[in-house]
């Protein structure tokens, strides 16, 4: 038996204002278990709870800052005694104190740090405090002239790997009677097709059915939405992944989620999946008939 290889441990630490919670969603949306204001010493802890609950080959990504104090002693002895049995990046964020001082009037929030005193007095002293865990970073990035954008990219670069950085597409039925699906990126209407509720002998049946299915999928217009409307998909999905979205919801909707939306899901889904594409289907109204 072939023993699991142990995920990533990447321990995110920064100046504030410096992107650590943009560096800690995009880890977790890269499939990452995110601990975020974890006081080092319970890192071990929070390994092992993950190790016994996802096993050991579930990266890990917790984000410590200046409020853990004192305990930045702890966390460099731990990584440097490799406590966790995982591979463990320590990276640093830090910026300009004029991009700083900016970021953190533009959130209308105090430095954890300055008290009674000016903002920036605040920051000079997280620099001191920080000075030795900086020097001691396998990664450090400076965020002074990025955006969001570019720091998730940034991330991407550093931490995804060629499944995480896929796009995962969900193509889900439902019925407009029910209400269009309220996290759809792109909702297509699928009334234009002559309904199987209709049929007799069809009525019964679902657009899973392959009776339904060819019988949707026949009629005059089906293939040539399919056609068209995959290169629609892919052009977006394209441009989901250029502005660093890796989820997309594709809606199809019909009058009430059994027959044809059910059908077209499907045959959306295949297509996508043949162009490379993670896909899973739904089917949010099936059944409620």
């Amino acid at each position: 038996m072939v023993e699991a290889t142990p995920g990533e441990l990447v321990i995110v630490t920064g100046m504030t204002g410096a992107g650590r919670s943009t560096a800690a969603k995009e880890l977790e949306d890269l499939g990452y278990f995110v601990v975020d204001n974890l006081p080092p010493t319970l890192v071990r802890d929070v390994v092992r709870l993950v190790d016994d609950s996802r096993g050991i080959d579930q990266p890990i990504a917790v984000v410590v800052d200046v409020r853990s104090g004192s305990f930045f002693d702890s966390l460099q002895a731990n990584r440097h005694q490799q406590v966790t049995g995982r591979p463990t990046t320590l990276l640093f964020l830090e910026a300009t104190d004029e991009v700083l001082v900016r970021r953190q009037e533009a959130a209308r929030r105090p430095h954890p740090m300055q008290g009674s005193g000016r903002l920036l007095h605040g920051l000079q002293r997280e620099r001191e405090v920080m000075a030795d865990i900086r020097g001691d970073a396998d990664v450090l990035l400076d965020t002074s002239n990025f955006n969001v954008h570019q720091l998730q990219d940034r991330i991407t670069e550093l931490f995804g790997t060629a499944a995480t950085t896929r796009l995962k597409v969900t193509v889900i039925s439902f019925g407009f009677k029910y209400g269009i699906p309220v996290d759809a990126d792109w909702v297509a209407d699928m009334r234009f097709l002559p309904n199987p509720h209709w049929v007799p002998e069809l009525r019964p049946q679902n657009g899973r059915d392959p009776d339904v299915s060819a019988y949707v999928l026949s009629q005059p217009g089906a293939g040539t939405f399919l056609d068209q409307y995959l290169p629609v998909l892919q052009t977006v999905a394209q441009g989901y992944l250029t502005e660093g979205k890796r989820f997309m919801q594709v809606a199809v909707g019909c009058t009430g989620g059994k027959h044809r939306s059910v059908a077209m899901t499907e045959a959306i889904a295949g297509l996508m999946r043949q162009a490379g594409y993670d896909v899973r289907t739904a089917h949010r109204d099936l059944g409620r008939e």
